[in-house]
């Protein structure tokens, strides 16, 4: 399974790559990577959210109903789903302008692994300080980026100067994607599905 490849991930990233690169293993396992490991954030924003409550400053815990946390998270969940697919798809579709000829399962493997690290630092949620997710997700953030960066020359068989190029053209991509979901979020909560918190 395409879980099996984090490890190496992690503590030989560039040697994973080649093994994965070497070893595709489909659009499903791909998928059934993504639909296991972006249950993690939601999750763990539920857990926070409802039974620990998050502390902004020194004022009281603020916490969320149940059915306000659930609607957010399962809403969550799908947003960063399409996430990883969007990404995918533009990885897939700026690659011929950098000599790179890769299917689009190829670059959906990409897009998981790459997010994969991301998604899990989601378990600092447990302990919900401001100041200690900031952390938490910039760690995240930069080794997704990090991967990114050692993974687009070996997975899209492409030198590494044009690499670094490429892979800066996907993450200013997921920036405007990230952006895209935050605005969206605010929409929707003009629109009058935002948090109910709990007294």
């Amino acid at each position: 399974m395409i879980l099996g490849h984090l490890f190496g991930l992690y503590t030989h990233p560039k040697q994973e790559w080649r093994t994965i690169d070497k070893e595709h293993e489909g659009f499903q396992s791909s998928l059934s990577h993504i639909l296991l490991i972006a249950l993690l954030p939601p999750t763990f924003a539920f857990i926070s959210s409802v039974f620990i409550g998050w502390r902004i400053g020194v004022g009281e815990p603020i916490f969320l109903t149940q059915s306000s946390a659930l609607g957010m998270s399962v809403a969550m969940y799908f947003a960063l789903i399409a996430g990883v697919f969007a990404l995918a798809y533009l990885t897939y579709w700026m690659s011929h302008t950098f000599g790179s000829t890769p299917t689009y399962t190829q670059a959906l493997e990409l897009a998981a692994y790459t997010a994969t690290p991301l998604f899990m630092v989601s378990i600092a949620a447990i302990y919900p300080q401001v100041w200690f997710l900031m952390i938490a997700g910039l760690i995240g953030i930069a080794y997704s980026v990090y991967l990114l960066y050692t993974g687009v020359p070996i997975l899209m068989h492409i030198p590494e100067e044009r690499g670094f190029i490429y892979s800066s053209s996907i993450v200013t991509c997921g920036l405007v994607l990230l952006v895209s979901i935050i605005a969206g979020s605010v929409i929707l909560w003009n629109l009058g599905l935002g948090p109910q918190f709990s007294h």
